[in-house]
């Protein structure tokens, strides 16, 4: 197996620049496990799912994390936060390797230091006062495929309708495509939805820079999982109901965590902590609305036995990309790479503004 395997033509024309509105009006190609697909639109998702199954949904939130300051010798810079690492202080990307005072605004300055982190002077240390600023200053970290600078739609568009947990940089894009009339719908019809948080970081994008899939290591990503959803799970798989995850990055947590593919994280201290264990068979009943914090960096390629995903909705991803191998890993390569083509004659959408997918 190498990475030049999980390749694919795609014209440029088919990446999508804006989003489907409304949302759930998105194509959709359902692609089966003996390899036949069927070409719907995603509205049309109830048909395919059971009273009693599960959707699994990510309800994490993007902020915009894209900033662009002054530098002292009065010339631009732009700053890419990517997670705060003690208060007032970010890890950043930046295309060069600047020291030195930054100024964002009247309101927001900071200090940085080669061009890897930014500690933002006090003012902007208070939490709830810095997120307000941001949201006002920031704009939404888009893919640098969309070839487009952000709008102040996108943090309307770019955001899933469920999002409730802030902490990511790229969104969930799977579950952009749900409205709240359909997951309304899904409910009526006995359907049970239910959300973890994981906060997408830089591991979801690391670029594969072997030639082996399986020499490349993820980043870590926070998750938090509450046990109330384990015994969920558990409740479903023990009836003959299915998991049905929504996204890659859904899919990475309760994989990574029922795989003790994680470090457990205490609440207080959020720093790393011992790997942890596989504790579905062995979950506390009380209290119900404990939540598990840790971090994964599970890379699930071709040969992964999935624990608990029974059926998977996602986008089109990019090739020879970490959530493309977790989706061949799913379906198959040969299925996946065959409804890509498909998808490509007919053309649907690509990436994270495009069109989905539902492998059952």
């Amino acid at each position: 197996m190498k990475v030049t395997d999980f390749d694919f033509y795609l014209p440029e024309s088919l990446i999508a620049k804006r989003p489907a509105t409304p949302r759930d009006s998105c194509r959709l190609l359902v692609l089966h496990r003996d390899g036949s697909s069927e070409h719907r639109r995603f509205f049309h998702l109830p048909e395919y799912l059971r009273k009693g199954d599960l959707l699994l949904l990510n309800n994490t939130k993007v902020f915009p994390a894209r900033l662009t300051g002054k530098k002292q010798t009065g010339g631009r810079i732009e700053v890419f936060l990517v997670r705060e690492t003690e208060p007032g202080v970010w890890e950043v990307l930046t295309r060069e390797r600047y020291t030195g005072e930054i100024q964002i605004a009247e309101e927001l300055s900071g200090e940085m230091f080669q061009g890897r982190s930014l500690k933002f002077h006090s003012g902007a240390e208070h939490a709830w006062d810095f997120r307000k600023v941001l949201w006002n200053l920031g704009s939404m970290p888009l893919p640098p495929y969309i070839k487009r600078k952000p709008e102040e739609m996108d943090k309307e568009w770019y955001q899933t309708v469920y999002a409730s947990r802030e902490g990511s940089i790229a969104a969930p894009t799977a579950g952009l495509h749900f409205t709240s009339e359909l997951l309304s719908t899904l409910k009526e019809k006995g359907v049970l939805v239910r959300s973890l948080t994981l906060h997408v970081g830089t591991g979801t994008f690391k670029l594969l820079r072997v030639e082996n899939p399986e020499e490349h290591r993820m980043d870590a990503e926070f998750f938090e999982i509450g046990s109330d959803l384990l015994e969920t799970i558990r409740e479903v798989k023990e009836s003959g109901r299915r998991l049905v995850s929504v996204g890659t990055t859904t899919t990475r947590a309760i994989e990574g965590f029922l795989s003790g593919r994680y470090r457990r994280i205490e609440t207080k201290k959020r720093g790393n902590g011992d790997r942890g264990s596989v504790l579905l068979p062995s979950v506390p009943a009380s209290p119900r609305h404990t939540r598990i914090c840790g971090s994964t960096d599970i890379f699930i390629y071709p040969g992964y036995q999935f624990k608990a995903v029974d059926s998977l909705i996602t986008n089109f991803h990019l090739p020879g990309s970490t959530p493309l191998m977790l989706t061949s890993a799913f379906s198959g390569v040969r299925n996946l790479l065959d409804a890509y083509r498909s998808a490509v004659s007919m053309e649907y959408r690509f990436f994270s503004y495009g069109d989905a997918m539902l492998i059952l």
